[in-house]
Parts: structure tokens; sequence; C-alpha cells
């Protein structure tokens, strides 16, 4: 057999562990977390966002409970697991249902139960959902006479999906919080349970019947629980990432975090980096953050705010119908990640920031078509020559192109706001333009005296922003860059070899 017909398969939409092993796909070894996870405990609860591998860990554990030896040669569960031990596996999966009719949540769960009765051989009496997946529980206890395990994958996708229908939403909750309450009630059935999704929902809200759920959303040991590794990609990838600029891969789609020292890349990313050799937001294309953008929008987040913003454990756990907090919403959905963390008195405190230039570029574009919803063929090619001028240093065509650009904005949009906002539209449209478009905008802490709206970096040039509304300045043009000039922003950058140029925008109502 030739090097090529041995060679292992990129496993992509792949989510059972069987179709890894026997059709010879590469997979990434995370067996040590499922027998650490077995050692330490028997209720736990992880957050991550799509596509980050969570229903393949679920299947991996599936498999490694009803003791498929052969699947796992060559892993660490092969000798690490004790394989003449079986436990009986109840697992539910909210990934593929519709949600969105008041029966939808009942009606995806008994066609789920049914499945269950036929594969195990349990014929149920009790009618609602809860009851008979008690039921289900005890009787599978006592026919095997070992306690059960129960994986829920995708547990939160019924609220998710009803968040623009509040009603329904908390009748989703209200149900799913009966249904996990079983988990306790039939403790004596259980062995292990384990609960994953894209959100942490309070446990007040959804969780309260299970005190003991042991939450490894941010425990560093877990941290690459899900997701690539460097050290994966050196490896078990190695013969697929010839030829692909490492340090672009990297900027890329690495930088996902949940506390431990190593970051993680999205492995649908890499797949398809790998399968196609091109440099797209493949992750992000897969699902468009429309609630996401709109509460952003509505909410008046400023967009240069997104690459440093502060939180902390209660910030990141606010997350329930109608009480969401941003924070939560952009960490948990995987469109920032931690930057910084440190604890203090027991409790954690971040920064947030995009994981990669994948994020960056790809959730500023789509605030920028929510920012100016109106934006035309014409405004995108001032976009692209404005990019394109501040990479070459072309100041007489940057002055034009951001002309033509915010001219096209229509006159009304956000006239309604009071002008502070007013300020901070433009400033979040610009930003957010930049970004974009690939250009390294960001917001930055200059010196003692202020923050500069925005700084822009080039290869060969840095440019220093600064907003002003006329109306709000004083009277007469040139406040803003009286400003950066007072100020004296650019001292910090006149040691870096670059020219350095200051560029006030003002703007009337």
């Amino acid at each position: 057999m030739s090097s090529v017909e041995s060679r292992s398969r990129l496993p992509i939409g792949v989510q059972t562990l069987r179709k890894f092993r026997e059709d010879n796909l590469y997979y990434v070894d995370k067996t040590p977390f499922a027998l650490k996870l077995f050692r330490e405990g028997r209720h736990f609860f992880l957050s991550r966002p799509r596509r980050f591998g969570k229903s393949l860990f679920l299947d991996t554990l599936k498999e490694l409970f009803e003791g498929d030896r052969q699947l796992f040669q060559g892993l660490a569960a092969y000798k690490g697991w004790d394989w003449s031990f079986r436990i009986p596996v109840v697992r539910l999966s909210f990934g593929g249902g519709w949600f969105g009719h008041p029966d939808g949540l009942e009606n995806n769960l008994q066609r789920q139960l049914r499945s269950l009765e036929r594969r195990t051989g349990v014929s149920l009496a009790e009618t609602s959902g809860p009851d008979r997946f008690a039921e289900l529980l005890e009787a599978m206890h006592d026919r095997t006479g070992r306690r059960v395990a129960v994986l829920v994958d995708e547990y939160d996708k019924p609220i998710l999906d009803t968040l623009r229908a509040p009603d329904l939403a908390a009748a989703n909750r209200d149900y799913l919080h009966a249904l996990y309450s079983v988990i306790k009630d039939c403790d004596e059935h259980v062995r292990f349970c384990f609960l994953t999704g894209v959100s942490k929902f309070s446990k007040v809200s959804l969780f309260s019947g299970l005190n003991s759920l042991r939450d490894i959303t941010l425990n560093p040991a877990y941290s690459s629980i899900c997701g690539y590794t460097e050290r994966d990609l050196d490896t078990i990838f190695a013969s697929e990432m010839v030829g692909l600029d490492r340090d672009r891969v990297r900027d890329w789609y690495n930088g996902y975090s949940w506390g431990g020292a190593e970051r993680v890349y999205n492995p649908f990313d890499v797949l398809l980096l790998l399968a196609d050799r091109t440099f797209k937001p493949w992750w992000f294309e897969t699902g468009t953050p429309r609630f996401l953008v709109d509460t952003l929008v509505e909410r008046r987040v400023p967009s240069p705010s997104l690459e440093s913003m502060p939180a902390d454990d209660e910030l990141l756990s606010a997350f329930d119908i109608g009480a969401i907090s941003t924070e939560a919403l952009l960490f948990q959905t995987g469109y920032l990640t931690l930057a910084e963390s440190q604890s203090e008195a027991g409790r954690g405190y971040y920064r947030l920031d995009y994981p990669n230039r994948e994020v960056r570029i790809s959730l500023n574009r789509s605030l920028l078509q929510a920012l100016v919803p109106q934006i035309s063929g014409e405004s995108l090619t001032q976009c692209r020559l404005l990019a394109r001028h501040l990479r070459s240093g072309d100041i007489v065509g940057l002055e034009k192109s951001l002309h033509a650009f915010f001219a096209s904005i229509p006159h009304d949009w956000h006239r309604r706001n009071e002008i502070a906002s007013y300020e901070g539209y433009y400033a979040s449209v610009f930003y957010s333009l930049l970004n974009g478009f690939g250009l390294d905008a960001r917001a930055e802490d200059s010196n003692s005296s202020g923050r500069l709206d925005l700084v822009v970096r080039t290869g060969e040039r840095t440019y220093l922003f600064e907003f002003k509304v006329q109306e709000r300045a004083g009277p007469g043009p040139g406040a803003a860059l009286a400003q950066l000039k007072e100020r004296r922003y650019a001292e910090k950058f006149r040691g870096s070899n670059k020219a350095v140029h200051l560029v006030g925008v003002e703007f009337s109502v």
C-alpha cells in the first residue's frame, strides 16, 4: 500500500468515534479527559461554542461506557480503562430538533425516548416526557444491575432557538428544568452525567434541582477538552500542514482560551483549511450571528470596546431569558475569548478579546452591515479603496474615500440619538469598517492624558484617529486634530521606525 493510500483522511462533519476509527480518519485523542472525568466525579457541565467537538466527545464517552474496546486501540483509554466494566447509557441530543412550536420540545423528547425504548428493550408506561425519562433510568438500572450514565448534547438549544419569542423560550426553559431535575431525583440510578451546550444558563433557572453539577467550563485542567492544540497540528496533522504558513494559520485560527495555559484552534476551521488550502472564515460562515449582532447594536455597544472588554465570573454567567449580559453572550458563543485572567478573593476577573483574525474580520463585517444597513456597492468600493490608501500611505486618497464613504450613510440613521452616541456611532462604523477589511485597527490607551479613539497599523505606517462631532467639540473645525496634538499621543509611537500620521475626523449633525 502506498503512503498516500495509508494516510488518514480528514474527518469533516464526522461526530461519531466509530466512524473515525473504522474509516481511518485523523483523530485527536481526548480519552485522557474522559478517564479523568470518571475518576474525579459524577455530574459535569461543559459550555463550548458551536462546532468545537462537543458531540464527538459525548460519543466517545458513550463508546467507552458501553465497552467497545477495539475502537480505543492506540488511545490512552485502551490501557487505562477497565474493559470488564460496562455502564448502560442514556444519550439525549437536542441538536437536530425544531422548537419554534409550543409542542416542539415535548415531541422531540418523546421521539428520543421511543428510540431508547427500542434500543434497550424497556417498555415505558408513563406519559409525560420527564416522567418517562425517570422511568427509563430506573428500568435500565433494574434490568442491567448497573447505574446509568446520562449524556445530554445541545442541552440549551430549545431555549436558544426561541430567544426572540420570550414566552416560548421561558416555557422551554421550564420544561428542561423539569427534565434535568429528574437526574437529581433519580440519583440512586445514575452513576455519571455530562451535559454540554453553547451557553451557560444560571443554575437557579435550569439546574436548581442538580446541586452537585460541576461546571468545568473554565477549569484549566479541561481547557483543551475540545479543540486542537499546537501539538495536535505538529503531530496528528503534520503531513497535512506541509506547505502552509504556520504563523498565518496561528494568526487566523488559533487563540481560544478557557483558562488554561494553552490556546486552542476550532477543529472545523483547521479541517476546512487543510481540505481547501484557503484562508477563509470557515467557522463564522456556518452560522450568521444575527441575534448577537442585533443585540450589540440595540445596546449601542461600541465596536472598539470588543477588543478589551472587562468581565468577572458573575458577568460571564449572566445568561438567562431577558437577562443576558453582553459579556456572556460574546464569550459563550465564541466571538470573544479570555485574553487575561486573574483571581481575587475567590473570584475570577477577565479581559475578553477576539480569539483570532477570522472572528475579528467576520464579526466586524457583520457589525458594519448592521450599523449601515443600506450600504451600497459604491460604499463597499470606497471601503476597499480606503483600506488600500491606508496601506500605501496615500493621504489624499484616504481623505477622499473617507468623505465618500461617510457621505453614503443615510443622514437620519442615527440622528435621533444624543450627540455623544452620534459620535460613538461613527467611531464604531469606522472601526468595524477597517477591521472588517483586514486592517489592524484598535482602540488603545496612549498616555495619562486620555484614550485615543483608534490606532491603525500597517506595514510601514501608524495612523492615530480622533473622532469629534462639531456641535459637541465647540465652534469651528479642527478640534479633533488639535486634541491629538495637545495630548501628544504620537510620542508613544515615534520610536517604532514607522511614519506616524495624525488624522482628525469631524462630523456635524
